[in-house]
């Protein structure tokens, strides 16, 4: 296996699979083959149970169980006998349909992908999938890091520091407050992901139910279908062509660009972060930051996740271009770029594990946190100038300008420049109480917010 790792195309297959592997339950070839024999038995099953189709009795609980045996212990082993089957056929999902008459009794296979096209077994296995991986092992994953950072936003909360606005220095913030900002925005992101629904195709050939029509015209179709969608974990859609359109599908993948580009936002602020060298970086014992400078530790983590972010959304902006557009009742570009989508979350996925690792080694660095902070009491500027207007003073704002734009500003200068101006005590002892460690404003209160 190790040696099958070394010559895997895909970095998710071979170097980055101890990170992503469980995906696999989901995304792979035989997931997919899973999915398809999933939705070809739970169709059987239900044909068989509709009263308006009298040559086909319905199945004992027993019999239920067994055809449900055959998606629920379907293995690698299994999925080389529909490879086997499909070196002939050159079709996958026919070669479903013929694995399965291979285990059921001749009388059945008529029944098996009975009026169906291959779309309907393919629209619902991709959409399911899609939804399970999210679920089980993507959403996850996301929450634990988003845990993570509201962790360290109540955690840094009175932590002040400069922030910077255009790269200049501006007004203080602290640490907690500003990883608030991005677990609120990753909060809001989950929810929307939890919440939206994927829709399912399942009219046959163009849309119309005419094979089903033609066969039992007195079966409510649409009844039937709209059930059967419904008990497999989708909602139903029933105006389409031959395929799904792949709207829904498309509003879920643009949720996870939208997380994604958040999380890149949060990447790149904690590479500076660590530039600046106010976030430190736990020594790892035996890890090596660079082939020649022995005493760096890189932010290795946090620019591993920026790549993976940025692969996932690359992917994810096409599928959802492409999707959607499909010429007249479909063509089948959307079969090979559907195959991707577990690549594209396999690379988000992946950077939600940089990322827990980044932060699980990041820690503050109150010196020079504090250092950088009190090295710029010109940011001081913007406070000491609104409280000389709420004074009277018509020129505030040109005067703190004369003598902080684009020049170092120390305390010892700020006490100077407060003590010649002539306003009301009250307001004066205001000014001379602010520091650059406490003009931080609300920050404290809006991280108890969240």
């Amino acid at each position: 296996m190790v040696s099958n790792r070394l010559n895997a195309i895909s970095p998710l297959d071979g170097r980055y699979f101890s990170s992503v592997g469980n995906l696999s339950t989901y995304f792979s070839e035989t997931a997919l083959m899973t999915y398809r024999l999933k939705v070809e038995i739970e169709y059987l099953i239900a044909l068989a149970n509709e009263k308006g189709i009298e040559n086909l009795s319905p199945f004992s609980n027993n019999q239920q169980s067994r055809l449900r045996k055959f998606y629920q212990n379907f293995n690698s082993t299994c999925a080389k006998q529909v490879k086997a089957i499909e070196a002939t056929t050159n079709h996958d999902v026919k070669a479903i349909e013929y694995y399965i008459q291979g285990k059921v009794k001749k009388s059945l296979h008529p029944w098996i992908h009975f009026g169906l096209t291959s779309e309907d077994i393919n629209n619902l296995s991709y959409s399911l999938m899609w939804q399970d991986g999210l679920k089980q092992i993507y959403v996850p994953a996301l929450q634990s890091v988003n845990n993570l950072l509201k962790g360290f936003a109540k955690k840094y909360k009175n932590t002040s520091m400069l922030a910077l606005t255009h790269g200049q220095p501006a007004t203080p913030t602290t640490f907690g407050k500003e990883i608030a900002v991005f677990y609120v925005r990753l909060d809001r992101q989950i929810q929307q992901i939890k919440s939206n629904i994927l829709l399912g195709k399942f009219g046959g050939a163009t849309g119309t139910w005419s094979a089903q029509m033609a066969a039992y015209p007195k079966v409510n179709w649409i009844r039937f279908s709209s059930r059967f969608v419904k008990l497999i974990g989708l909602k139903p859609n029933l105006i389409t062509t031959q395929i799904e359109p792949h709207d829904s599908l498309v509003e879920s993948y643009h949720q996870v660009i939208r997380i994604n580009s958040i999380l890149t936002d949060f990447c790149r602020d904690m590479w500076f972060y660590i530039s600046r060298g106010i976030i430190g970086q736990k020594h790892i014992k035996g890890e090596v930051g660079s082939s020649t400078m022995p005493h760096k530790i890189n932010p290795i983590q946090f620019e591993n996740a920026e790549g993976n972010l940025g692969i996932s959304n690359a992917l994810l902006n096409h599928l959802s271009t492409k999707l959607p557009v499909s010429r007249m009742q479909r063509d089948l570009t959307d079969s090979t770029t559907l195959r991707n989508q577990g690549v594209a979350l396999g690379h988000s996925y992946l950077s939600l594990q940089n990322i827990l690792k980044g932060l699980k080694r990041t820690t503050i660095n109150s010196v020079q946190i504090s250092s950088e902070l009190n090295n710029h009491w010109e940011v001081l500027a913007e406070g000491v100038q609104t409280i000389l207007r709420k004074a009277g003073k018509p020129d505030a704002y040109e005067q703190l300008k004369k003598i902080t734009r684009g020049q170092k500003f120390d305390q010892e200068a700020f006490t100077a420049f407060l003590t010649s101006l002539k306003i009301p005590d009250d307001d004066k002892q205001s000014l001379l109480n602010l520091t650059p460690d406490n003009y931080i404003g609300l920050a404290p209160k809006l991280v108890e917010m969240i």
